[in-house]
């Protein structure tokens, strides 16, 4: 941690926004005080991605994957779960789904960062549908479905929270796929994974295996998980290559929304998707807990090219694939 006053850290921020295009917290999460101006160039930040996501897809991106219940009508076969729109489903057909599971998650139908989402005992409902309908209407908690089951591997590392991976990938005009970061999202006593919502990350090699500790929106890092005891760093995420394969297939069925972030559960059998991100959140290694202190720019830059990246590029991209 950085001891400079805090004035200075102050300007420092300033600078860094400025002259690197950084968020202030890409600031604080990468620990870029401690870094040198080469080493700074390095990093991805927020504001560039989110140039990628309004640059690279389509301004309909948002309306064909921000709305889940049309996203799992058009990703039937990859969703791999159950599920119910309880906005415009009957009593009926809501009970019915309920008296099958005895477990559902019940989240927002165009929510985002893992807010407003919840466990239902279905025990404690079926009695009364007609108000917990009425409930999760009021709540904007619509989309229900059933509670995954992960595979025994995550299970271990944490069971409360269905933990996923996010692979950010994008597909270029030539109809190239370049997988660009794949990241470890884990839970940490909650029942969700999400970074924002309590959860830790920690970035994956090429074949799915945890490079490091893992970091939570604290700054906190985690050699093994502080619940299970399982290491964290070296933990081999099953079933990646077939993950790949998955979004590889999926996004040639997105050709408006290139540059996507996937987010994927493991079951025993095989990987399902949970949602894909139209304006992905960046994924990159605090110098703290890995050790490395430059960023991913360069394979943001080998998949989209700079021109792009470059502050001064204003000029939208349509991209078909």
């Amino acid at each position: 941690m950085s001891k400079a006053p805090l004035v200075i850290i102050i300007l420092d921020m300033l600078w860094c926004s400025v002259r690197y295009e950084m968020a202030f917290r890409d600031y604080a999460v990468w620990d870029i005080r401690t870094l040198s101006g080469t080493e700074r160039r390095t990093w991805m930040t927020h504001p560039k991605a989110f140039r990628l996501n309004s640059t690279l897809n389509a301004p309909n991106s948002r309306e064909l994957l921000g709305d889940k219940p049309r996203f799992y009508r058009d990703f039937a076969t990859e969703i791999g779960r159950e599920w119910i729109d309880a906005q415009h489903a009957s009593e009926e057909e809501v009970s019915r789904f309920l008296s099958r599971h005895a477990r559902v998650m019940a989240k927002p139908p165009h929510g985002e960062g893992g807010a407003g989402i919840d466990i239902l005992d279905t025990t404690d409902v079926l009695a009364d549908v007609g108000t917990t309908l009425q409930s999760l209407r009021e709540k904007h908690q619509t989309l229900l479905e059933e509670v995954v089951v992960q595979h025994p591997d995550l299970a271990a590392l944490a069971s409360h929270s269905v933990n996923t991976i996010r692979l950010i990938t994008y597909r270029d005009p030539r109809d190239q796929f370049h997988l660009i970061a794949a990241v470890l999202r884990i839970g940490n006593q909650g029942i969700i994974d999400n970074f924002a919502a309590g959860g830790m990350f920690t970035m994956l090699d090429d074949d799915g295996v945890a490079l490091w500790p893992a970091v939570d929106k604290q700054s906190n890092i985690y050699a093994k998980h502080p619940v299970s005891g399982v290491a964290i760093q070296g933990f081999r995420v099953p079933h990646f290559r077939e993950a790949v394969e998955l979004v590889t297939h999926a996004s040639r069925r997105l050709p408006t929304v290139p540059y996507v972030g996937w987010d994927i559960a493991i079951t025993a059998e095989r990987p399902i998707l949970i949602e894909a991100n139209h304006n992905s959140s960046v994924f990159q290694m605090k110098p703290r807990a890995s050790g490395i202190r430059t960023g991913l720019l360069h394979r943001y830059r080998a998949a989209v090219g700079p021109g792009i990246l470059d502050r001064r590029s204003r000029r939208r991209v349509t991209t078909q694939v």
